[in-house]
């Protein structure tokens, strides 16, 4: 049987690997749907394959296959990082980005992140990486050293990287990731006062929590905590490596933290899941409903049930911040709810889950049914299961459905499912916290469509109010966490930062616009955003983004109308806007000409429409509109509907 890496290996000697790229995220994806090997193992075939990736040349690909998200990474540090890029590669591979490395002098690291025409920072990266260890504070100390050296060491080494820090923030790009460095034992052991040595330990982690706050001021800063992953996946360094190849960490480690950045991108793409799909046999429960009934489930606090117990702890504490969780199982319906419901050791009931299919439909026609009836894409689903055919089938079916390979040890699944950090988010916000709510209030709302009459009628009966304003200063997480994740009715498909944010915030000329929206089920929440700006000849709509719950009840229609009479009422001429065709935006391309604008003459991606202001399009009359657009024209209060 040929394995991921062989056909890899032979795509690439054959000179077919570009033109058979899009098969490289699905070949990664079968080395990572391993329950039962070990993730040290894992990660160095990834590794193995991240060397074959990087003799790929990123122009040959998007020759073939121009929409493939290429993404910058720069990669400094003070010691040797050569074993890193190869698992890089690999992994942002995994995600389906093309990677173009930059890879600064081993040791140049405040050079490459202060100079702004260093070969690191001039490209502008999307992701910069300074990976940092021990050496760099130990490095600076004489022979024989103290405490007290190791403690002023450790105090400049925290003002550069504060400074670092701070220069990414005025005029970097992208994000800078930082690390926690691990204090390794040659270290310690050198001081035998074991009172000095306790408190090297103590000042050690006071200066790794520092690193950890400067997230607070720095929010295009993030830091790698490598402590989890050395406890995770054993020894930091390998002290051969150390001193013969400067090579700080071990090939695990180094694994392991080009996981982290990916995970760190990914998330700041827009990338991040939405919802988990479970199996419940031998994943939420032990044992096979069917064969034991409620009463036999393994799901207590038992040697049988206790692994189960962990998997439904950690599936609720996802979901208590805005992780969906739903089922696919195969099993009957009404007996699987009635042990969800009724069996007392169960920590996850039926109303923690947007959706259950508890039936004997293949898995992924399941999938397709949970992503449809909670409006997202099956991209969105990350789905885990002990059965290797079940996944298998995901797989090969829906190939950008990521997959948890449980195995078969279930002490392992929780791991296991918090291996990739699918659902990591820069900010969780309010409204995450109440994604489970909202979408069962939409579950109410396909109650009522059953029984309405007409779709007009059944809007009318929903009672929908629209309130459109700036933003507070409250709202801004959630304004750049909507441009992340909103994908369908992204018009532009850009992403904002917090700092973009505020820096449209504070120009006079230019406007934020936040939406809401309520009905008679409840308050929706902040689901949408227009960005415009105002120049001589008009009115600019430089993007518009709508959740995905808030669309097909006229919102966007809504919503536009208002800012072309609020246009109007200004005595503006024109209103123009920009579309910028994605991969994922495609069903909203009409959507401006469906409004009265007329498309101008150009070509390529990015299209400009323009609204004369005549005859403006008539505003939904199921929709109220409360309307507070800002500016010397309109400091109004001005309900429409």
């Amino acid at each position: 049987m040929t394995t991921p890496f062989q056909r890899l290996r032979e795509l690439s000697a054959s000179g077919q690997l570009a033109r058979a790229h899009p098969q490289v995220a699905p070949l990664l994806a079968e080395i990572t749907d391993a329950g039962d090997r070990e993730p040290a193992a894992v990660l160095a075939e990834l590794a193995r394959c991240g060397h074959l990736l990087r003799g790929l040349a990123a122009p040959d690909v998007l020759a073939h296959h121009p929409d493939t998200p290429l993404v910058t990474v720069a990669v400094t540090g003070h010691s040797t990082l050569a074993q890193l890029p190869d698992a890089l590669t690999a992994e942002l591979a995994r995600h389906g980005l093309l990677a173009r490395l930059l890879v600064g002098t081993h040791g140049a690291y405040l050079r490459d992140l202060t100079d702004p025409d260093s070969e690191l920072r001039a490209p502008q990266p999307d992701l910069t990486l300074c990976l940092l260890d021990a050496d760099a504070v130990f490095d600076r100390l004489g022979t024989p050293w103290t405490t007290d050296d190791a403690e002023t060491a450790c105090a400049r080494l925290g003002e550069r990287v504060a400074a670092i820090a701070a220069a990414h923030t005025a005029t970097g790009t992208g994000t800078l990731v930082l690390n926690t460095l691990p204090l390794l034992r040659r270290h310690t052991q050198q001081i035998i006062d074991q009172r000095r040595r306790a408190l090297l330990g103590a000042l050690w982690r006071e200066f790794n929590a520092r690193l950890l706050r400067l997230t607070a001021d720095h929010p295009a800063v993030t830091v790698v905590d490598l402590d989890p992953l050395i406890a995770d996946l054993g020894p930091a360094s390998d002290p051969r490596l150390a001193l013969y190849t400067r090579s700080p960490f071990t090939e695990q480690l180094l694994g392991a933290y080009a996981r982290e950045a990916a995970h760190i991108l990914r998330a700041r793409s827009g990338l991040t899941k939405k919802c988990l799909v479970l199996d419940l046999d031998d994943t939420l429960w032990g044992g096979v409903l069917e064969e034991v009934g409620a009463d036999g489930l393994g799901v207590g606090d038992d040697l049988l049930g206790e692994p189960y117990r962990q998997m439904q702890r950690t599936a609720r504490q996802l979901a208590a911040q805005g992780v969906l969780l739903a089922v696919s199982s195969k099993n009957d319906a009404e007996p699987a709810v009635q042990a969800l419901r009724d069996h007392p050791d169960m920590t996850l009931r039926p109303d923690d889950f947007a959706r259950i299919n508890a039936n004997w439909e293949p898995k992924d026609a399941n999938l397709r049914d949970i992503a449809h009836h909670l409006g997202i894409a099956t991209d969105a689903l990350v789905f885990a299961d002990d059965s290797p055919q079940e996944r298998a089938l995901i797989r090969r079916s829906l190939p950008a459905t990521p997959v948890v390979a449980l195995g078969r040890e279930p002490a392992l699944h929780t791991e296991a499912l918090l291996r990739d950090a699918w659902f990591d988010t820069p900010h969780v916000t309010d409204d995450d916290r109440r994604r489970t709510a909202r979408y069962r209030q939409a579950a109410a709302r396909d109650e009522l469509r059953q029984g309405a009459g007409t779709y007009e009628e059944y809007l009318h009966d929903l009672g929908i109010v629209v309130h459109v304003a700036p933003p507070g200063p409250a709202d801004t997480a959630r304004v750049c966490q909507l441009s992340l994740r909103t994908n369908r009715f992204n018009l532009t498909g850009e992403r904002l930062r917090a700092a973009e944010l505020a820096e449209m915030a504070a120009d006079p000329a230019r406007r934020v616009l936040a939406v809401r929206v309520r009905d008679r089920f409840g308050d929706s929440g902040l689901v949408g955003a227009l960005l415009t700006r105002d120049e001589d000849d008009g009115l600019y709509i430089d993007n518009m983004m709508l959740s995905c719950r808030a669309l097909a009840r006229g919102v966007e229609d809504g919503c536009l109308a208002a800012v072309l009479e609020h246009a109007r009422s200004r005595g503006l001429p024109r209103v123009r806007a920009r579309y910028r065709a994605t991969p994922a935006n495609a069903a909203a391309r009409g959507f401006y000409p469906s409004l009265g604008f007329t498309e101008e003459p150009g070509a390529g991606r990015e299209r400009w429409f323009r609204h004369d202001l005549g005859r403006l399009p008539d505003r939904p009359g199921h929709l109220t509109l409360e309307v507070r657009l800002g500016g010397t024209a309109d400091e109004h209060h001005t309900p429409l509907g």
